[in-house]
C-alpha cells in the first residue's frame, strides 16, 4: 500500500469530510439522534451543478437551502424570519427539539427565468458562493430577488459554539476546507418520506464514494 493511500485510510471521517468538502465534493453529515436526527448532504455552494441540484432533489428529497455565516447575512442585511414575520402563525419560534429556526429570506438570482429547474437554483446557488466570498464587492439587491426558490439560513454568531444544527455544520466544515461560508443543505428521506436511517444513508454514502460523518465527530475535530 503506498503512503497516499495508508494516509486515506488512517484519517478519521471528519478529517475526511474536510478533504472531500475542500475539493467541491458532496459530504453526508447526520447531526444527532437527540436533535433532528437527520442526515443532511452537503456540498460547498460555489460547486453545485445543475446535475448537484437533480441529486439533491432525487436522491435527498428534502429542502434544499443555502447556508451563510452570520456574518455575510450581516453584510446583506439577510433578516430571520420570525423577525419580520408579522402574523400569528409566526409566534413560537421554538422546534419541537428545542432549538431555533435559521430560516432568512427566499431568492432567485436575477438572471434566472422561474427559479425553480435544476440549471436556475444552481445559477442562484453558485452566485449566493461568489457572494459569501466577497460580501464587501457584492451588491445583493441587484443580483437577488426575492421571494426565490432558494432558502437561506442565517448560521449563528459562534457556529457551533451557539448551535449545533446542519446549518452550523456545514458552515464549520466549509470553515475548516478553506471554502466560503456559504454551503448547500438538503435532508436526506426514505422510501417512506421519514428520514433516513444513519445506517441507510451511510449505506448510501459508501455506494457512491461519499463520505459520512457524524456530527459529534465533527465538533470533536473542529475543537468546539
Amino acid at each position: 500500500m503506498d503512503e497516499t493511500a495508508d494516509s486515506a485510510e488512517s484519517e478519521g471521517p471528519a478529517e475526511r469530510a474536510i478533504a472531500a468538502f475542500a475539493r467541491g465534493d458532496p459530504v453526508l453529515v447526520h447531526d444527532a439522534a437527540d436533535r433532528e436526527g437527520e442526515t443532511d448532504l452537503i456540498y460547498p455552494a460555489g460547486a453545485v451543478t445543475s446535475d448537484a441540484v437533480a441529486r439533491l432533489r432525487n436522491d435527498a428529497g428534502g429542502l434544499v437551502c443555502v447556508t451563510l455565516s452570520d456574518g455575510v447575512a450581516s453584510a446583506f442585511d439577510l433578516p430571520l424570519t420570525r423577525e419580520i414575520v408579522d402574523h400569528p402563525a409566526a409566534d413560537g419560534d421554538e422546534l419541537a427539539y428545542g432549538d431555533r429556526s435559521s430560516f432568512s429570506l427566499t431568492v432567485n438570482h436575477r438572471d434566472t427565468y422561474t427559479g425553480i429547474t435544476d440549471d436556475d437554483r444552481a445559477l442562484t446557488i453558485t452566485a449566493l458562493g461568489r457572494a459569501a466570498a466577497a460580501p464587501e464587492e457584492t451588491d445583493f439587491a441587484a443580483a437577488f430577488r426575492v421571494p426565490g426558490h432558494v432558502h437561506l439560513l442565517r448560521g449563528a454568531p459562534g457556529l457551533l459554539a451557539d448551535r449545533r444544527g446542519h446549518t452550523e455544520l456545514a458552515l464549520a466544515l466549509a470553515a475548516a476546507a478553506d471554502c466560503p461560508p456559504a454551503a448547500v443543505v438538503c435532508e436526506m428521506l426514505d422510501d417512506g418520506g421519514g428520514a433516513l436511517a444513519p445506517a441507510d444513508a451511510a449505506a448510501y454514502a459508501d455506494h457512491h464514494g461519499l463520505v459520512y460523518v457524524e456530527g459529534a465527530a465533527l465538533v470533536e475535530r473542529l475543537g468546539q
